[in-house]
């Protein structure tokens, strides 16, 4: 069970200047972690781009935020989009096994300073010194590369390289819809004020479904939702949302063939816009509740 969230490359196109893109990207990271997302996708949206914050911008900003402070430095050095990267409010992650990430019995990310002989490896995964790991065998390390480390024990230090992906929030940029495609996609909700208005009812439904399949939900920009983006007349979207019935077990398709459904989760909004930001929350936090 996996969850994906997609934003486009255009989510910060209404930003006045760097610092603002690079605090609304904090936010976007920050509602992923705290519902437990395990990607974080950026799909293109050329159209909707501006000036200098597109989606390079975006996911150099976005995989920034989710490397943990102790890989930073060694990890990206200095580079001009994380001018404003001292802004970006912590993660703070819990990691893959429950535990903290800076606890013992827990999974971090390291990165590999130095392959010596004898299949070992010198690996900086931000304890008080770079540790000497062996390497798994029919797995094969490079310097620089990010590796996962398992820490049974902090005093004495106790750890393991482990062939297995990162841990934490994954940051990746592709087509939306092979993120929809995917075979662990789940449910695959489109977040979108001419959705059908989420209910206690409809959240019945869902909760568990998205609980046994998990759930991949797709936003759109700042004045830019995702029909625009996918060029599908609101009107038709409300059609097919209205044609829905919510008490189905199973979630009928809509206009676009990618979606399970579209969903209004702010269904009587008292701003005149709800930015991405703000529908991360209000979206994620319903559908992460448990039947």
């Amino acid at each position: 069970m996996t969850v994906s969230v997609l934003v486009p490359s255009s989510i910060s196109r209404e930003a006045e200047d760097k610092r603002e893109a690079t605090r609304k990207l904090g936010y976007v990271a920050r509602a992923a972690t705290i519902f437990r997302a395990d990607r974080l996708v950026v799909y293109p949206d050329r159209e909707g781009e501006t000036g200098q914050f597109d989606g390079g911008f975006v996911s150099t900003v976005l995989r920034y935020a989710a490397t943990p402070p102790y890989l930073r430095n060694e990890a990206w050095g200095m580079r001009d989009e994380l001018e404003y990267a001292g802004i970006l409010p912590p993660l703070r992650a819990m990691s893959q096994t429950g535990s903290e990430s800076t606890g013992s019995g827990s999974s971090r990310q390291g990165i590999v300073t130095e392959v010596g002989p004898e299949g070992r490896v010198r690996v900086n995964c931000g304890l008080q010194h770079p540790i000497s790991l062996n390497v798994p065998p029919n797995m094969a390390v490079e310097e620089g590369e990010r590796v996962t480390v398992r820490i049974s024990s902090r005093r004495p230090v106790r750890a393991k390289l482990v062939d297995e992906p990162l841990p934490g929030l994954s940051i990746e940029q592709t087509d939306l819809r092979a993120a929809l495609g995917r075979e662990d996609a789940g449910v695959r909700i489109a977040a979108s004020r001419f959705g059908e208005e989420l209910t206690v009812g409809r959240l019945e439904t869902l909760a568990g479904r998205v609980q046994r399949d998990g759930m991949t939900v797709a936003f759109g920009a700042p004045e830019r939702g995702l029909p625009a983006i996918l060029g599908i007349e609101a009107s038709a979207v409300e059609a097919s949302s209205d044609r829905d019935d919510a008490a189905d077990d199973e979630v009928e398709p809509t206009a676009d063939p990618g979606f399970d459904l579209w969903l209004n989760t702010v269904p009587d909004q008292g701003s005149e816009v709800v930015r991405t930001e703000e529908a991360l929350f209000a979206t994620l936090a319903p559908l992460s509740l448990r039947e």
